[in-house]
């Protein structure tokens, strides 16, 4: 296996920090490689700096306990765009009917106060996708890539031995450990029993 993965995670994890140098509220981010092959149309489909940005948003609004979306997460309401503002991201327009204020775009500000972490990020992604692209000649990536999907798919609860969990795409949880932030081991999904047993 590719060991660009986990130098991706590293990467994320290092940039997630350079936003908490300027916004200490913000929450650690307990497993960067969650964020690596997952798509939300709400979010941004592209893993990006501006990307990650817009998920810190949301990291903030649950620590400071605001309800930034509805519709099952999909609507991004004027809470979130306050936050996003304060983390330097802008929405010109009006929000959009389905999505709200998702498709936000980082401030000429931004981009110089965080141009050393968008410059490492973009080449450990650049990597990572070359990486990926040479692996898929070899590999069988199963119906997200016959339907064009960029690889989000369907998430399923993972737990630790301490009881917490999290939401992740199976082949992403395959790539590599995601280590649990609260007891240091990793997390797993439960054996179920039946067939088709998915977490909701």
């Amino acid at each position: 296996m590719s060991t660009t993965p986990p130098v991706l995670a590293a990467e994320l994890a290092q940039a997630w920090a350079d936003i908490q140098r300027y916004h200490p509220e913000l929450p650690d981010l307990a497993a960067p490689e969650s964020l690596i092959g997952e798509s939300s149309s709400a979010c941004g489909h592209e893993l990006s700096f501006e990307r990650l940005l817009h998920e810190a948003v949301h990291g903030i609004a649950a620590a400071r306990g605001v309800r930034d979306t509805s519709r099952a997460g999909r609507y991004h309401n004027r809470r979130f765009l306050a936050i996003a503002e304060e983390l330097g991201l802008d929405h010109p327009e009006e929000p959009h009917p389905s999505s709200g204020f998702s498709l936000v775009t980082l401030t000429p500000e931004a981009k110089r106060r965080y141009r050393p972490t968008i410059e490492r990020l973009q080449r450990a992604l650049k990597a990572h996708s070359a990486a990926t692209a040479a692996d898929t000649a070899r590999t069988f990536r199963g119906p997200a890539a016959r339907h064009g999907s960029s690889g989000g798919g369907v998430r399923v609860k993972a737990v630790c031995d301490c009881g917490r969990n999290v939401r992740v795409v199976p082949s992403v949880l395959a790539q590599a450990p995601i280590v649990c932030g609260g007891c240091g081991k990793p997390f797993r999904i439960p054996e179920v029993v039946g067939a088709g047993a998915v977490a909701s």
